[in-house]
């Protein structure tokens, strides 16, 4: 090998070097930050003036049971009320469970229970932008 092709050989690893690494720097200080910022969202959002409470009613894992959350309809405001509680009065355990699985508030993330709401438990959630929902009901036998 030729001392002028080692040289043009050392100049193009040394450029691709230099271009992974300013790859590397501006994709982490600025694109994945970026990418994983939450939203900004007002006070008056974050920490509503009250909380909206749910609670499921004794019996409501009865499938016969009309009324399984009381209220059975809410309507939430933004600065208001958005602050959800779902409490569980019943015996057994419950989900808190969307229609729509991938319901996901931008800043509060995914709805919807993480798990079983157990007997005397409660499930938080802050709505943080208008959307519509329905929750359905679940019946755990065991």
């Amino acid at each position: 090998m030729s001392a002028t092709s080692s040289h043009a050989y050392g100049i193009g690893v040394m450029a691709i070097i230099i271009g992974a690494s300013v790859g590397v720097v501006y994709y982490t200080s600025f694109y994945l930050p970026e990418s994983l910022a939450k939203p900004q969202v007002s006070e008056e959002i974050l920490n509503p003036i009250k909380s909206t409470m749910i609670d499921m009613i004794p019996g409501s894992s009865s499938p016969e049971q009309q009324d399984n959350f009381m209220p059975k309809l809410v309507g939430l405001q933004l600065g208001i009320d958005n602050h959800v509680v779902w409490n569980n009065k019943d015996t057994t355990p419950h989900t808190v469970t969307p229609d729509d699985e991938s319901l996901e508030d931008s800043y509060s993330g995914p709805f919807g229970s993480p798990g079983v709401v157990k007997p005397g438990e409660s499930y938080e959630f802050t709505f943080t932008e208008p959307v519509d929902f329905h929750i359905i009901v679940h019946h755990i036998h065991g």
